[in-house]
């Protein structure tokens, strides 16, 4: 379905857009919430009013909420968690943890929703978005530790990832360079098969010297024996010297 954004949605468009989403996203979601209505001729015939008022909303937003913007950029948020072996968590942690963490270290109200993550489930440093407006969208650090441990602590295991990305990434492009190589190499042995001008000459099956023998016709006849050479050299005698009667 087509709807008109009526206010800013992150990620989908600013007001005064008309955008095309599923129905259900439209009908359960924008719709209600009072983001979006349908894009009827007549709401798309206020969708300049919408854009103005919305640039002038958006303007306001972003002097408010920028002295605050700067100040998140410079937070870290630290959460002392169970583990495994592999720096997998025993649970995980939620946007609303971030959301009450955020609030506990600046004393500013964040909804859960506008933090821009997916539970985290693995220890080391994360850097999670934060919006407050279509324009200010500041990362907070997420250090993420051992219990009985730094929060420090987690910037050696984000090294260690580090490192397995790039051992990953610089194996993944020799295997990349010796396939191309192996490429080459058939697309040459190809090329070379192509251009050899003997090789239809070699296909071609050898006309075997009988093909060529002016006599293989007679070759073929039957012969004549001996026998019955005589008998028609009997014959012809017979006809030239009649015997003559008594």
């Amino acid at each position: 379905m087509r709807v008109l954004l009526i206010k800013d949605v992150y990620k989908l468009g600013r007001a005064g857009d008309v955008k095309r989403v599923a129905d259900g996203y439209g009908r359960n979601y924008l719709i209600p919430q009072g983001l979006a209505v349908k894009a009827t001729p007549g709401a798309l015939k206020q969708a300049d009013r919408i854009k103005e008022s919305a640039q002038r909303e958006r303007a306001r937003l972003n002097q408010e909420m920028g002295a605050l913007a700067e100040q998140l950029e410079g937070v870290k948020l630290a959460f002392s968690v169970r583990a495994g072996e592999t720096g997998k968590l025993y649970g995980s942690i939620t946007t609303m943890m971030i959301a009450d963490s955020i609030e506990s270290e600046t004393g500013f109200r964040i909804d859960r929703r506008d933090v821009d993550s997916e539970p985290i489930k693995t220890l080391g440093v994360h850097q999670v978005p934060i919006r407050l407006t279509m324009d200010l969208v500041p990362e907070v650090t997420v250090l993420i530790h051992r219990e009985g441990e730094p929060p420090e602590s987690a910037y050696a295991v984000a090294e260690l990832e580090e490192e397995a990305v790039e051992a990953f990434a610089e194996l993944q492009a020799e295997l990349e360079a010796e396939a191309a190589l192996e490429e080459e190499a058939d697309e040459a042995e190809e090329s070379a098969d192509d251009d050899d001008p003997y090789e239809a000459e070699a296909d071609e099956p050898e006309e075997s010297a009988d093909d060529d023998d002016p006599y293989e016709g007679e070759a073929d006849e039957p012969e004549v024996s001996a026998d019955e050479d005589a008998y028609e050299a009997e014959e012809t005698a017979a006809d030239e010297f009649p015997d003559e009667e008594d």
